[in-house]
């Protein structure tokens, strides 16, 4: 759904991904796809997924649960006159308010069901972290002996999180599934690696034990398309290189026009990339490595996992 842009609904097919207008088919799909398929086959009843999705958005600020009370502006924040104090936890807001609107007229989105049958929230799935990992003002730098986790205050936001919307929901046991950062798959780097290491910690917590479960998404990653993507990058650099140019490259002394930089350009990737890689990627790869290359086949084994975890803590 979109904040001012009303909200897509129907039968669950290929389409909910990533859309522009929520009332229309974006072309794509998320995890909420084979999470949906495998939700449905363990099931007799009608499954409703309620997904709620805006991009660019943190937890210490933009989801901040009530319990981490609101967000104190950083020295940075103020300067450059962003993240004002009424907007602490707004999407938050948000999310829990369509939540309560869908489950306050089922039948609005869902005409089969039940009203005497009732409904049961079964689960709830947070997959998110990007726009955290990068900052760098909220999550400063620690000094290199220090063995302490830069990141720590999402592990306490993310606890904070869990049982402000079991308390809001009126679920309190309400199996919960984080769905850890993977982005960059094996090759994480440190900032990466225990930035996944905040997100997992609150499933280790005694008080969550049996009810929250951290999914790491990095084995989904998929290398190949990564590996062309890098690629990629490699043309968008060597494009920025000609333009500025630069001492060590082809247009170091600015003699060549624009057409002679843009044919070098597709040269230079034509000699880099080959023309299986180039297949494989327009089968592969609809978006940035931030959102997992948009790789379909990675959003569909996610799914299926956060499932499969939602449904094994049920048993417990």
């Amino acid at each position: 759904m979109g904040e001012n842009k009303g909200e897509g609904f129907g039968k669950l097919t290929a389409g909910y991904g990533s859309r522009r207008n929520p009332a229309e088919d974006g072309g794509k799909i998320g995890p909420e796809f084979t999470f949906g398929i495998t939700m449905d086959d363990a099931f007799a009843e009608p499954v409703l997924i309620i997904k709620t999705a805006w991009g660019g958005k943190s937890l210490y600020y933009d989801f901040r649960p009530p319990s981490a009370g609101v967000y104190p502006r950083t020295q940075n924040d103020i300067e450059k006159n962003r993240n004002p104090e009424s907007g602490s936890g707004h999407y938050y807001r948000l999310m829990l308010d369509h939540v309560k609107h869908v489950l306050g007229d089922i039948k609005r989105v869902c005409p089969d069901y039940d009203e005497s049958q009732g409904y049961e929230i079964a689960g709830f799935v947070w997959f998110q972290g990007f726009n955290d990992m990068v900052n760098r003002d909220v999550y400063p730098p620690l000094p290199k002996d220090s063995t302490e986790n830069r990141f720590a205050n999402y592990s306490v936001w993310m606890a904070d999180f869990i049982r402000d919307v079991r308390k809001d929901l009126d679920a309190p046991q309400m199996p919960f599934v984080i769905g850890v950062m993977g982005v960059s798959g094996a090759k994480a780097n440190e900032d990466n690696l225990k930035f996944r290491e905040a997100m997992a910690a609150p499933a280790s917590l005694p008080e969550f034990k049996g009810n929250v479960t951290a999914i790491p998404t990095s084995p989904f990653w998929d290398e190949p398309l990564a590996a062309i993507q890098e690629k990629y990058e490699k043309v968008r650099q060597m494009a920025y290189l000609l333009k500025t140019k630069n001492k060590n490259e082809a247009n170091a002394d600015g003699s060549m026009t624009e057409q002679q930089q843009r044919d070098y350009l597709k040269k230079y990737e034509a000699d880099l990339v080959s023309p299986e890689e180039v297949a494989l990627r327009e089968r592969g790869a609809s978006n940035a490595g931030y959102h997992y290359l948009g790789c379909a086949k990675t959003f569909a084994v996610m799914g299926k996992a956060f499932a499969e975890a939602t449904l094994e803590m049920r048993k417990k």
